[in-house]
C-alpha cells in the first residue's frame, strides 16, 4: 500500500528519498511513482506525492544482529 508525503518548501527528489526510504537511492522509485511532478527540481510545500512500499535492502556486511 503506498503512502503520501507532503513535500516542504525546499524538498528534492533525493531529499524525499533519503526522508522517507533512509537512502538517496530510491530517487528513481519515487519520480517513476509521480511522473506529473518529474520536472520539478525543488519543490514548494504542499505537494503530496505518492510514496510506493518497497523492499529495503539489508547491506550484507552488516553482522546478522543488525539486519
Amino acid at each position: 500500500m503506498a503512502t503520501k508525503y507532503r513535500t516542504i518548501s525546499g524538498d528534492t527528489w533525493d531529499l524525499i528519498s533519503y526522508r522517507v526510504y533512509g537512502d538517496c537511492k530510491y530517487t528513481d522509485t519515487l519520480i517513476n511513482n509521480n511522473t506529473a511532478y518529474a520536472d520539478i527540481v525543488v519543490f514548494g510545500a504542499g505537494t503530496i506525492l505518492n510514496v510506493p512500499d518497497i523492499e529495503l535492502e539489508t547491506p550484507s556486511a552488516l553482522p546478522p544482529w543488525k539486519r
